[in-house]
């Protein structure tokens, strides 16, 4: 128990020290990886199910060579590859933004390291250590949280274009 009030006191420590910003980055990261754990968890599971679903009624019809069988074969293929995408786009879209957060980390400290220029003159190098530390803190952690993801987006669109694929391979039209 002592060494988890060590850690949070040290998580603290360093959420202090990177400013207000560093909250949010934290936030962001807690939704792009929660999003994350939600496509794996349904390309582990509930995709299995869909892609039964959809091959049982295709194979349901009992023709399926006219315009209407094509028809309804893309809808069925939509209907899966709108399960399969849910939530990328806006994994992608928290990834590009992290970087920018931290950026932001970085325009609030140095402009607590301009205050302290203009307040003392440049003499308080202790003070202006502090606005350093907020500026380079928050990069850090947006271009890691980005890195992170980046490497995670990558590894579920490359099984989100694969299975696409095979449920499109799937869905025959030879009778």
């Amino acid at each position: 128990m002592l060494a988890l009030m060590d850690a949070l006191g040290a998580i603290r420590a360093f959420m202090d020290q990177g400013g207000p910003v560093l909250y949010l980055i934290a936030a962001l990261t807690f939704v792009m990886w929660t999003l994350i754990f939600e496509r794996v968890w349904y390309f582990k599971g509930g995709l299995k199910g869909d892609v039964q679903t959809t091959l049982d009624a295709w194979e349901a019809r009992p023709e399926r060579k006219s315009w209407n069988a094509r028809q309804v074969r893309y809808a069925l293929i939509s209907r899966v590859s709108e399960k399969i995408n849910a939530n990328m786009d806006m994994i992608a879209t928290m990834i590009s933004i992290c970087p920018l957060m931290g950026l932001l980390g970085t325009v609030t400290g140095m402009i607590d390291v301009f205050n302290v220029l203009a307040f003392t003159g440049g003499g308080d190098a202790q003070s202006m250590a502090g606005g350093v530390s907020r500026a380079t803190i928050p990069t850090m952690a947006g271009m890691v949280a980005a890195l992170s993801g980046l490497f995670a987006n990558t590894y579920l669109t490359r099984i989100a274009k694969r299975e696409n694929q095979l449920i499109e391979d799937h869905l025959t039209m030879d009778h």
